[in-house]
Protein backbone atom coordinates (compact mmCIF):
# COMPACT_ATOMS: atom_id res chain seq x y z
CA UNK A 1 0.00 0.00 0.00
CA UNK A 2 1.11 3.33 -0.68
CA UNK A 3 0.13 6.31 1.16
CA UNK A 4 1.21 9.84 -0.12
CA UNK A 5 1.72 12.58 2.51
CA UNK A 6 1.89 16.38 1.79
CA UNK A 7 4.50 18.84 3.49
CA UNK A 8 4.94 22.20 1.64
CA UNK A 9 3.83 21.82 -1.16
CA UNK A 10 6.18 18.30 -1.84
CA UNK A 11 4.68 14.60 -1.38
CA UNK A 12 6.30 12.29 0.04
CA UNK A 13 5.67 8.71 -0.74
CA UNK A 14 5.84 5.67 2.02
CA UNK A 15 5.12 2.65 1.61
CA UNK A 16 3.50 0.62 4.15
CA UNK A 17 3.40 -3.36 4.12
CA UNK A 18 0.17 -4.88 6.17
CA UNK A 19 2.53 -7.89 7.46
CA UNK A 20 0.80 -9.54 10.49
CA UNK A 21 3.11 -9.29 13.53
CA UNK A 22 0.97 -11.80 15.62
CA UNK A 23 -1.62 -13.86 15.33
CA UNK A 24 -4.15 -15.84 17.36
CA UNK A 25 -7.04 -18.53 16.92
CA UNK A 26 -10.04 -18.98 18.83
CA UNK A 27 -13.23 -21.15 17.25
CA UNK A 28 -17.01 -20.32 18.06
CA UNK A 29 -20.65 -22.02 18.37
CA UNK A 30 -23.73 -20.15 17.66
CA UNK A 31 -27.33 -20.71 17.25
CA UNK A 32 -30.21 -17.98 16.12
CA UNK A 33 -33.32 -18.76 14.37
CA UNK A 34 -31.77 -16.10 11.22
CA UNK A 35 -28.51 -17.52 9.74
CA UNK A 36 -26.59 -14.27 9.97
CA UNK A 37 -27.83 -14.29 13.48
CA UNK A 38 -26.18 -17.85 14.35
CA UNK A 39 -23.34 -16.46 12.51
CA UNK A 40 -23.08 -13.39 14.94
CA UNK A 41 -23.60 -15.50 17.74
CA UNK A 42 -20.67 -17.98 17.06
CA UNK A 43 -18.03 -14.66 16.68
CA UNK A 44 -19.47 -13.79 20.26
CA UNK A 45 -18.58 -17.08 21.36
CA UNK A 46 -15.21 -17.00 19.59
CA UNK A 47 -14.61 -12.89 21.26
CA UNK A 48 -14.21 -11.04 17.80
CA UNK A 49 -18.06 -9.95 17.28
CA UNK A 50 -16.33 -5.99 17.24
CA UNK A 51 -14.54 -6.42 14.87
CA UNK A 52 -15.04 -5.88 10.87
CA UNK A 53 -13.51 -9.18 9.53
CA UNK A 54 -11.62 -9.16 6.67
CA UNK A 55 -10.95 -12.90 4.90
CA UNK A 56 -7.39 -13.41 3.63
CA UNK A 57 -5.79 -17.09 1.98
CA UNK A 58 -3.71 -19.16 4.37
CA UNK A 59 -0.25 -18.22 4.85
CA UNK A 60 1.51 -17.89 8.11
CA UNK A 61 3.49 -14.57 7.79
CA UNK A 62 7.07 -14.83 8.45
CA UNK A 63 8.47 -13.74 11.92
CA UNK A 64 4.65 -14.16 12.77
CA UNK A 65 4.18 -14.54 16.76
CA UNK A 66 1.57 -17.31 17.56
CA UNK A 67 0.02 -15.32 20.58
CA UNK A 68 -3.04 -16.56 23.33
CA UNK A 69 -6.56 -14.59 22.79
CA UNK A 70 -6.28 -11.97 25.60
CA UNK A 71 -2.81 -10.89 24.27
CA UNK A 72 -4.26 -10.27 20.36
CA UNK A 73 -7.53 -8.81 21.46
CA UNK A 74 -5.67 -6.25 23.33
CA UNK A 75 -3.65 -4.58 20.77
CA UNK A 76 -7.65 -4.38 18.57
CA UNK A 77 -10.28 -1.81 18.88
CA UNK A 78 -13.47 -2.33 18.55
CA UNK A 79 -14.58 -1.76 14.76
CA UNK A 80 -11.01 -2.21 13.75
CA UNK A 81 -10.79 -4.08 9.87
CA UNK A 82 -9.09 -7.11 10.95
CA UNK A 83 -8.00 -10.21 8.51
CA UNK A 84 -8.13 -13.24 9.40
CA UNK A 85 -8.58 -17.24 8.00
CA UNK A 86 -11.53 -18.31 8.72
CA UNK A 87 -13.56 -21.63 8.72
CA UNK A 88 -17.00 -21.31 8.83
CA UNK A 89 -20.39 -23.99 8.86
CA UNK A 90 -23.58 -23.60 9.06
CA UNK A 91 -26.67 -25.96 8.85
CA UNK A 92 -30.63 -25.99 10.11
CA UNK A 93 -30.96 -29.08 9.78
CA UNK A 94 -32.11 -31.54 13.10
CA UNK A 95 -29.20 -33.58 14.59
CA UNK A 96 -26.91 -32.62 11.94
CA UNK A 97 -23.05 -32.03 12.90
CA UNK A 98 -21.44 -28.78 11.74
CA UNK A 99 -17.72 -28.50 12.11
CA UNK A 100 -15.01 -26.10 11.30
CA UNK A 101 -11.30 -26.41 11.61
CA UNK A 102 -7.88 -24.66 10.84
CA UNK A 103 -4.75 -26.08 10.88
CA UNK A 104 -1.55 -24.45 11.00
CA UNK A 105 2.27 -25.37 9.72
CA UNK A 106 4.86 -23.64 11.43
CA UNK A 107 7.98 -23.38 9.45
CA UNK A 108 11.67 -24.54 10.84
CA UNK A 109 13.14 -21.04 9.84
CA UNK A 110 10.75 -18.17 11.37
CA UNK A 111 12.45 -16.03 8.70
CA UNK A 112 10.13 -17.80 6.29
CA UNK A 113 6.36 -18.26 5.84
CA UNK A 114 3.94 -21.04 7.41
CA UNK A 115 0.57 -22.13 6.24
CA UNK A 116 -3.33 -21.91 7.98
CA UNK A 117 -5.36 -24.53 6.25
CA UNK A 118 -8.97 -24.12 6.23
CA UNK A 119 -11.71 -27.23 6.42
CA UNK A 120 -15.07 -27.72 7.45
CA UNK A 121 -17.50 -30.68 6.99
CA UNK A 122 -20.19 -32.14 7.75
CA UNK A 123 -21.15 -35.43 9.65
CA UNK A 124 -17.43 -34.99 11.16
CA UNK A 125 -15.93 -34.22 14.92
CA UNK A 126 -14.13 -31.56 15.49
CA UNK A 127 -11.22 -34.02 15.81
CA UNK A 128 -11.59 -35.58 12.14
CA UNK A 129 -12.11 -32.22 10.66
CA UNK A 130 -9.06 -30.78 12.73
CA UNK A 131 -6.88 -33.93 11.73
CA UNK A 132 -7.66 -33.25 8.21
CA UNK A 133 -6.96 -29.28 8.56
CA UNK A 134 -3.57 -29.95 10.12
CA UNK A 135 -2.37 -32.80 7.60
CA UNK A 136 -3.60 -30.23 4.47
CA UNK A 137 -1.21 -27.22 6.27
CA UNK A 138 1.52 -29.82 6.67
CA UNK A 139 0.99 -30.96 3.08
CA UNK A 140 0.54 -27.61 1.35
CA UNK A 141 3.96 -26.63 3.21
CA UNK A 142 6.01 -29.70 2.68
CA UNK A 143 4.95 -29.46 -1.43
CA UNK A 144 5.96 -25.74 -1.38
CA UNK A 145 9.22 -25.98 1.01
CA UNK A 146 10.03 -29.77 0.70
CA UNK A 147 10.79 -29.70 4.19
CA UNK A 148 8.87 -31.10 7.11
CA UNK A 149 7.19 -27.96 9.52
CA UNK A 150 8.44 -26.99 13.13
CA UNK A 151 5.21 -28.42 14.29
CA UNK A 152 1.38 -28.11 13.44
CA UNK A 153 -1.64 -28.09 15.53
CA UNK A 154 -5.25 -27.16 14.80
CA UNK A 155 -7.78 -25.34 16.55
CA UNK A 156 -11.74 -26.95 15.34
CA UNK A 157 -14.83 -26.96 17.24
CA UNK A 158 -17.87 -28.71 15.91
CA UNK A 159 -22.35 -29.06 17.27
CA UNK A 160 -24.83 -30.69 16.72
CA UNK A 161 -28.29 -28.66 15.35
CA UNK A 162 -30.83 -29.17 17.84
CA UNK A 163 -34.74 -30.11 17.13
CA UNK A 164 -35.49 -26.99 17.78
CA UNK A 165 -35.80 -25.48 13.77
CA UNK A 166 -32.55 -23.08 14.98
CA UNK A 167 -29.52 -22.14 12.91
CA UNK A 168 -26.49 -23.42 13.93
CA UNK A 169 -22.76 -22.09 13.01
CA UNK A 170 -19.38 -22.68 13.70
CA UNK A 171 -16.39 -20.90 13.25
CA UNK A 172 -12.43 -21.38 13.87
CA UNK A 173 -10.67 -18.31 13.26
CA UNK A 174 -6.97 -17.08 12.47
CA UNK A 175 -6.87 -13.51 13.50
CA UNK A 176 -4.16 -10.94 12.39
CA UNK A 177 -2.65 -8.35 14.40
CA UNK A 178 -0.87 -6.12 12.71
Amino acid sequence: MLCRLHSDSRSVIIKMRLLARKVFFTTGVGTHKEDLGSFEMALRDAGIEKFNLVAVSSILPPNCEIVINEEGLSELMPGEIVFCVMSRNTSKEPKRRVSASLGCAIPQNQNEFGYISEHHAIGETSEQTGAYAEGLACSMYETWTEKKPKETFNVSTSAIVGDEGLWTTVVSVAIMVL
